[in-house]
Order: C-alpha cells, then sequence, then structure tokens
C-alpha cells in the first residue's frame, strides 16, 4: 500500500510539475485543498478513483499512468507537449472570437448594400459583437484555461452588455444612463461570488480500530 502511494504521489508530482501548475492551481481544478493535494504528493494518502480519472484528464494521461511506476521521466517532451497544447487552445479561442467579429462584418456589409439607412444597425452590428466575443472567451477559459478568470471575464461582460443597452437606445431618444447603476449591485455581486469558500473535500480517512478478542479463562 505503501508503495503505490509513492508511485502516485511521484507522478501526481512531477506531471504538476512539468505542467506549470502549483498546488493550489490543482486543488482549485479539482475543488479540494491544498493541503489535500500536498498530502497526496507527500503519499499520506491517496485520491479516490474519480479524483484519480480527474487527474488524468487534467493532464492528458491515462488513469494506469497515474499508478504506475516510471524510470525516466522526459519532464521537457512533457512540457512541450503541454505547451503546444496550450497554444493550440489558445489559437482555437482567438479563431472562434475573430469568427465572431467576421460574422459581425458581414453583417454589416449586407445591411450597406440595402437601400434604406440604416446606419445604426451598422454600429449595432460590431456594437453585440463585443460581448458575444466575450462569451466565447467565458466559454473557453472555462474549459481550458484558469478558471478563477472567468470573473474578471464576466465582469467585464456585463458593463459592455450595459454599454451596448445605453447606445442602443440612443438614437430613440432614450439615455437610460441609470442602466450603470445596475452595473454597482453587479459588481458586488460578482466580487463576493469569487469570495465564496467551496467545502472541503479532504476526507481523512480514520482507520478501523482492530478489536482484540479477549480469551477468557
Amino acid at each position: 500500500m505503501d508503495e503505490i502511494k509513492s508511485v502516485i504521489a511521484k507522478n501526481i508530482t512531477q506531471l504538476r510539475l512539468a505542467k506549470g501548475m502549483t498546488q493550489i492551481d490543482l486543488a482549485g481544478e479539482l475543488n479540494y485543498s491544498d493541503k489535500a493535494v500536498s498530502k497526496w504528493e507527500r503519499g499520506e494518502s491517496i485520491p479516490d478513483v474519480t479524483v484519480l480519472m480527474h487527474i488524468a484528464e487534467i493532464f492528458g494521461v491515462s488513469l494506469d499512468y497515474l499508478v504506475t511506476p516510471h524510470k525516466d521521466v522526459d519532464d521537457s517532451g512533457m512540457k512541450q507537449r503541454d505547451a503546444n497544447r496550450k497554444k493550440n487552445h489558445i489559437f482555437i479561442t482567438g479563431m472562434c472570437i475573430l469568427l465572431v467579429w467576421l460574422i459581425a462584418t458581414i453583417t454589416f456589409v449586407v445591411l450597406d448594400m440595402v437601400p434604406v439607412d440604416m446606419q445604426f444597425l451598422h454600429t449595432l452590428s460590431f456594437l453585440y459583437a463585443l460581448p458575444v466575443s466575450i462569451i466565447v472567451w467565458l466559454v473557453f477559459n472555462s474549459v481550458w484555461f484558469n478558471k478563477r478568470r472567468n470573473y474578471i471575464i464576466i465582469s467585464i461582460l456585463m458593463w459592455t452588455i450595459l454599454v451596448a443597452l445605453h447606445i442602443s437606445f440612443l438614437p430613440f431618444g432614450l439615455n437610460f444612463w441609470l442602466l450603470y447603476i445596475l452595473g454597482i449591485p453587479g459588481q458586488v455581486i460578482i466580487i463576493l461570488w469569487s469570495r465564496l469558500k467551496y467545502p472541503n473535500h479532504n476526507k481523512v480517512k480514520t482507520p478501523k480500530r482492530k478489536q482484540k478478542n479477549k480469551e477468557t479463562n
């Protein structure tokens, strides 16, 4: 049992360092405490199977890899592979955001071809492309990047939506500047949300006490 603990501890530590993550980063991905991760890496305890599967998914390895000893681990190769994967994720995110602006540009060109004056709609095509782009960023950040950054992205999204709504009403002679007041409690809620402490899933397993049978004369 101690041997498997040592193997898992070594593999988790090597994979985490190769990916450039801290124990806090890994704990955040797993919704566990950094103390739990520290215990795993010291070989004091073992994550359950579901957590091991999640760890394997995060590092892009199999469950068998985590429980198998590896004599020679090519850290440089692993770092390069992880760097390439991260670059691909950034490129995909960027392409999707550019796709949003491409659609907005196409919409602008199509509306410009209409004989009726639709200059206001031209503006809207680009105006609402901004919050849509941020939504795309939020989705990909939640899947591939640091989820703690979501609070910042959500804040930016909220304010861009308020700006878009404000500008949308201006051609109708409606200056709803009071919309920005809604952003104040919204921002406070986002800040408080980011401060929430999630339940500690670090379950300490207490060994069962062995009952000794007393011999009676």
